[in-house]
């Protein structure tokens, strides 16, 4: 039966139709009449009720579960255990055998095996993430993207070349075919032989990349050979922590090297890294909220690499005109990849002071671990450390030294050979000669400009000398 719901509203069971007033009175007698015989229309007593629904334990404690979360069934403290330690990125240690029981009475005291029972199970992390963003979406706005945030030919294409660089000499970890070793994976010892002579050798492999990515780098080369090699000591360290940083997987709490060997953090600190190792897997930590790409990573290698304020550069201006475009292009390229989120470029160059704190502290820890090790250091390690001298070994002579040096570094010392030979051929390296008639002659010029130059840091004495003193009598 069809009523009009506007003339007989008071009626159950009427359906809306288009009202017509004829046919609408018409149907209302009917109605009348129909209810008024023997059968009366009754109103259906309502369904019951459908059962709670059961759902299984949860899956990580067995404890009475609330639902389905992240992917599984989960009791509510399990789900807010998840969703806090990916939210957060928390990295927890298990301080037995990474194997604790964990039910409803034991969840609580081992995050670590909690976390990884979590993962085994089958709860999503990117669950997690879909929520925040579902969460996000009724009060986002459209971003639309200021002009400022668009890349210029130029840097569009200094971008590419950078991002080019990193890619060729650092393979992401997709790439990679992970490795692991069991060698002293539980318990800490001071130094593990084996597994150092694979770190050393994975390093060397590593610093013989880096070097490739700064001559491939735009305008690096036209730097004097001299503030090449004094970069490429300076920032190696840093560059290197940097990599390895990036290779962080907070889920098994390991690094990756670029061969795919696999390290927890009891194998890196046996490895050699020793003190250094809860500095570096905390900074590795605080590299995950950035979330940055392999463009992001090369190009923040490449501002830790070109960098006018490194102590003994030559030309540190063209040093710093090097670095200025790189700056704007990370700038840019972070806001635009992120344009609700400017604050992490400031964030993301941070990270250079706090690499140059580590690496200040791995520079420290290459002079004890030499007392550790049983022989000479890698002599390319040796020669990338800061002061190479402290680990100068008496039995290895200087032609050995050189000879195990790798391809890249010979042939930037070549060229620096060649660059000296060169300059005492034009006569132009002539520091002695006018120092000596300088101070024959009484020229008070030459106090003045090497102390300016020390005090300034740079090193333009030779410049200054052998410019001004033709003109004095």
């Amino acid at each position: 039966k069809m009523f009009c719901i506007n003339c007989i509203n008071h009626l159950t069971c009427s359906l809306p139709i288009s009202c017509n007033t004829e046919m609408c009175s018409k149907l209302k007698s009917v109605f009348i009449t129909q209810s008024t015989s023997s059968e009366e229309m009754v109103p259906s007593s309502p369904s019951p009720p459908p059962p709670p629904r059961i759902y299984k334990p949860c899956f990580v404690c067995q404890d009475k579960s609330s639902g389905y979360h992240y992917g599984v069934s989960s009791c509510e403290g399990c789900k807010g255990f998840f969703r806090r330690s990916i939210q957060k990125n928390m990295v927890y240690t298990c301080h037995r055998d990474k194997n604790c029981q964990i039910n409803k009475v034991t969840r609580n005291r081992c995050q670590y095996c909690r976390l990884q029972k979590c993962f085994e199970v089958g709860m999503s992390k990117e669950a997690v993430r879909n929520d925040r963003n579902k969460k996000k979406k009724d009060v986002k706005e459209e971003v639309v993207l200021p002009e400022s945030y668009e890349l210029s030919g130029e840097l569009e294409e200094l971008v590419n070349k950078v991002s080019k660089a990193h890619k060729d000499t650092f393979p992401s970890l997709v790439q990679l075919g992970k490795y692991t070793t069991n060698s002293s994976a539980d318990h800490r010892v001071q130094l593990d032989l084996g597994l150092w002579d694979k770190f050393s050798e994975l390093s060397t492999k590593c610093i013989i990349k880096i070097v490739e990515f700064a001559k491939r780098l735009p305008g690096f080369t036209t730097l004097t050979i001299a503030d090449q090699i004094t970069l490429l000591k300076s920032a190696c360290l840093d560059i290197l922590m940097l990599r390895i940083c990036t290779r962080y997987t907070p889920e098994q709490d390991t690094m990756t090297f670029s061969d795919g060997l696999t390290l927890n953090r009891t194998q890196m600190h046996n490895a050699g890294f020793g003190p250094l190792t809860e500095l570096v897997f905390a900074f590795a930590g605080q590299l995950l909220p950035l979330e940055m790409d392999d463009t992001e990573t090369g190009l923040l290698s490449a501002i830790c690499l070109i960098c006018g304020d490194r102590m003994d550069l030559e030309e540190p201006q063209k040093v710093d005109k090097l670095q200025e475009p790189l700056l704007e292009a990370l700038k840019i390229y972070a806001r635009r990849r992120r344009p609700n989120k400017p604050h992490l470029f400031p964030r993301m160059l941070m990270k250079v002071t706090d690499l140059r704190g580590i690496s200040t502290k791995g520079a420290e820890r290459a002079i004890t671990l030499k007392m550790e090790i049983p022989g000479p250091m890698p002599p390319l390690i040796r020669e990338m450390l800061e002061n190479p001298e402290a680990f100068e070994d008496s039995s290895d002579s200087g032609d050995s030294a050189s000879a195990a040096a790798p391809p890249a570094i010979q042939t930037i010392k070549k060229e620096r050979e060649e660059e000296k030979r060169n300059a005492k051929r034009r006569g132009s390296s002539f520091e002695r000669w006018s120092i000596g008639n300088a101070k024959r002659r009484g020229s008070s010029f030459e106090r003045w400009s090497i102390g300016n130059a020390k005090r300034r840091g740079s090193s333009f004495e030779r410049w200054s000398i052998g410019n001004a003193l033709p003109h004095f009598p």
